[in-house]
């Protein structure tokens, strides 16, 4: 059975047709609804495995209700959730355009909002500057698909202001301590953040990534410094290797040791891998062979572990298995070991055998699945670029 009829077989019914039922709103989600599952379709369309029919019909569902651009919008939801897709497509025209608009006018918007934050001496939450709710994601879309717009050089210029460090009621403290706890409840102490989703390794991998396409805005190069060194202060040792933690709280920041006793789970949003693959960005990007192979080994002594990979007990691209596999391969293909490319094959081989996902959605469902093992089944980077949305290609 080819790699075709494997994900026409297990996925195609599940995702082929839109609920005219579904919540109209939800549509426009990158993360749950219509418009992640259309990335799916345009993945079939541009290798040729399906038509473009399903893609417009899931476009339609993801524009039903009408379009937000307001200062909610973000990559996971709105205008700039909708760009993406339409660009994975590679459509043009008036409706596009529109979009694009949208979006570098709302990325100016929540630069300026952030930037009087900073000068305000307040807090951040996460969600003015990460990858699923923030600038980084929205950043995110202008360097794949803008780079060369004003906007883009907005946002790296608030992500190096994000790294300068602030004075908190006499207290020194990095510049994206987070006024919340992870829960994003208000706690006198706050939290620092590690994850990829929703932390601070998203505007490294950001930095990074557009330093290695010669995209530089001043002070950009010293941010990534900055957090590299930050990821170097709160690496740990452990029996299966390094690892980092999730978040600190101020009373850790204070002892400049985490309280937990290991590392989490292995995954994309939170764990090693993803932050292994932003500092082996970060590494290509300064042309530092000493820093890329540790965050290799890193990921590969992770993957090395069975306990740490029994601890991913999903199947969806957040939290689960594909996202573990996609990242990993990604990683793998700038890997100066070939380590990890026989690990991605192992887990490749793992995700092919797994149940479908109930859930239909991109970040945690079916569609995001079957785009990781339309990957492993194609041995080829996605025709799309639809993984660029989890910032490791």
């Amino acid at each position: 059975m080819n790699a075709t009829t494997v994900l026409a077989t297990r996925y195609g019914r599940r995702l082929q047709t839109p609920d005219p039922a579904a919540d109209p709103a939800l549509g426009q989600s990158l993360s749950q609804g219509a418009a992640g599952i259309a990335l799916w379709h345009v993945e079939n369309a541009r290798c040729g495995a399906g038509s473009w029919e399903p893609v417009k019909a899931w476009l339609a569902a993801g524009a039903r209700a009408d379009v937000t651009a307001t200062d909610s919008a973000c990559l996971s939801y709105g205008a700039p959730a909708l760009a993406f897709v339409l660009h994975a497509a590679g459509a043009d025209g008036t409706a596009r355009d529109r979009l694009d608009a949208a979006t570098a006018a709302l990325a100016h918007r929540r630069v300026a909002a952030g930037r009087a934050r900073i000068r305000s001496g307040a807090l951040p939450a996460f969600a003015e500057y990460d990858l699923l709710h923030g600038l980084t994601g929205i950043g995110l879309h202008l360097l794949h698909h803008a780079p060369g717009d004003d906007a883009l050089a907005a946002v790296l210029s608030y992500l190096v202001a994000l790294t300068r460090p602030v004075t908190v009621h006499g207290e020194q403290t990095p510049g994206w301590w987070c006024v919340h706890d992870p829960a994003r409840h208000y706690t006198p102490g706050g939290h620092a953040n590690f994850g990829m989703a929703h932390g601070i390794t998203g505007p490294l991998a950001l930095l990074a990534q557009a330093a290695r396409r010669g995209i530089l805005v001043e002070g950009q190069m010293e941010a990534v410094s900055t957090l590299t060194d930050w990821f170097d202060r709160w690496r740990q040792e452990g029996e299966g290797g390094p690892w980092w933690p999730e978040t600190i709280t101020r009373a850790e920041m204070a002892t400049g040791r985490p309280s937990g006793s290991g590392s989490g789970r292995p995954s994309w949003c939170y764990g090693i891998p993803g932050i292994s693959r932003a500092l082996q960005l970060a590494a290509l990007a300064t042309a530092d062979t000493g820093r890329q192979e540790a965050a290799e080994n890193a990921l590969a002594a992770c993957l090395a572990d069975a306990g740490q990979l029994g601890r991913i007990t999903s199947t969806g691209l957040c939290h689960g298995m594909a996202g573990l596999f996609q990242t990993v391969w990604r990683t793998a293909q700038d890997a100066r070991t070939p380590d990890l490319s026989v690990a991605a094959d192992r887990l490749g081989t793992v995700l092919m055998g797994q149940r479908a996902e109930s859930d239909p959605g991109l970040l945690e469902g079916a569609a995001g699945q079957a785009l990781a093992l339309a990957t492993a089944a194609r041995g080829r980077p996605p025709a799309s670029g639809w993984d660029a949305y989890l910032l490791i290609s």
